[in-house]
């Protein structure tokens, strides 16, 4: 079957993208040809497929009108909706805040998953790569429950776990010292709000950013909590960081459990909190994989490869395991 369909000069013109980027991804993740010649879209293959392309490309075509940037995220979140039979504009359309120039919304399926998670419980836990936004959209998601006066605060911790480097080595007192490890979270507040509103909040307490161990024996009430880099803490400070659970509040916790810093013989809090609490009402995990990476497309393949090697580093153990 072959189908044409005629479309606006504005929506061609995103479709097509440089070097036809969008149609020749979505070609990939439907199973007919498609052509685009100036205006008209042309479907090629089984009637089926033909039809489930047009719908698709209607949807596209309502994302432009929409204002929606046909960007390689937008790419890859449209073929990860159509892999998995679900609208690319019921993704693309939750925007979850707005600043200025800046829209965050999610960019994959299961960025969606993870923003309806949030929503939905008093914990989520966002386990992923590095680049999978488990961070940017948590911290959206604070601002903009501030903003709405669900809370009355947000406080945001990491664990002060060095990467290679010694604490003691850097300037400074305490805060100078762990400030290069609260500084991405710092970045992502001020891409959310202007840097006078966020100095103000500083200073008055309505956003608290501070390392996981000023947490202790506090209890956190109205508050949208925000631990990051989680796979850095031992099992003893996930459970102290979850029991300051106040009323009111919300908590989010991410990090990426193939990039542990903490000493070999030291198990990560993160990994053993998913086989404590999987399956506890209130609390949902959001895994995140490499195909949810949107950052630089580099980033994916490097995630990938990474990947990849530590497979063919557990296939070459398995032998030498069994002899034993």
């Amino acid at each position: 079957m072959r189908a044409q369909v005629e479309l606006p000069n504005d929506v061609a013109s995103e479709l097509a993208g440089p070097g036809d980027a969008v149609l020749r991804s979505l070609e990939g993740h439907l199973d007919c040809d498609v052509f685009l010649r100036g205006n008209v879209l042309t479907l090629d293959g089984a009637e089926g497929e033909v039809e489930m392309a047009r719908t698709v490309v209607r949807e596209l075509t309502d994302l432009v009108r929409q204002g929606h940037e046909i960007a390689p995220g937008t790419i890859a979140a449209i073929a990860s909706a159509l892999d998995r039979r679900e609208s690319p504009s019921r993704i693309l359309e939750d925007v979850v805040w707005r600043h200025r120039g800046l829209k965050v919304a999610p960019k994959t399926v299961n960025q969606k998953r993870y923003v309806d998670a949030i929503r939905r419980n008093t914990v989520t836990v966002g386990i992923g790569p590095a680049g999978t936004g488990k961070s940017f959209l948590a911290v959206a998601m604070a601002v903009a429950a501030l903003s709405r006066r669900e809370v009355n605060r947000i406080v945001l911790t990491r664990p002060a776990v060095e990467a290679g480097e010694r604490l003691g080595f850097l300037p400074g007192d305490l805060m100078a010292k762990v400030d290069p490890y609260l500084r991405p979270l710092f970045d992502a507040l001020y891409d959310m709000l202007e840097p006078e509103r966020v100095n103000q909040h500083l200073e008055r307490g309505v956003i608290e950013v501070a390392p996981l161990a000023f947490m202790r024996g506090r209890t956190l009430n109205d508050s949208f909590i925000i631990l990051d880099e989680a796979q850095n803490t031992t099992a003893e400070q996930m459970k102290m960081f979850l029991t300051r659970l106040g009323f009111g509040s919300r908590m989010v916790v991410t990090g990426d459990i193939t990039q542990v810093d903490l000493p070999r013989e030291q198990r990560s809090g993160l990994v053993q909190v998913g086989e404590i609490l999987e399956g506890v009402d209130d609390i949902e995990f959001v895994r995140f994989g490499g195909e949810d990476v949107v950052r630089h497309k580099l980033v994916q393949r490097i995630v990938e490869a990474y990947d990849r090697h530590a497979e063919r580093q557990a296939t070459e153990l398995r032998p030498a395991q069994a002899d034993r």
